[in-house]
């Protein structure tokens, strides 16, 4: 796997945390946590715990796809000898 598939293959990976029904934070806990904030219900979980890492995830997702921008504006002789 090469340099750009390993990246793709990790944003692929942090979106899944991001929206899978089984990961400790995806998004059906966001929704619990609104659907309790609409019904004046208290928070299910830390919704400050579950924000900083959701947004950690949004960050270095963003990164990765800058390094992918600066792969491809890359000549491709560059990126054979790296």
């Amino acid at each position: 796997m090469d340099e750009r598939e390993q990246l793709q293959q990790r944003i692929f990976d942090l979106t899944s945390y991001l929206t899978s029904p089984v990961s400790e934070y995806g998004d059906w806990k966001v929704i619990k946590c609104y659907e309790s904030y609409l019904i004046g219900a208290p928070m299910p979980y830390n919704v400050n715990e579950l924000h900083e890492k959701r947004q950690a995830w949004r960050d270095e997702i963003d990164r990765l796809k800058e390094q992918i921008k600066e792969l491809d504006a890359q000549p491709q002789t560059a990126r054979i000898y790296e």
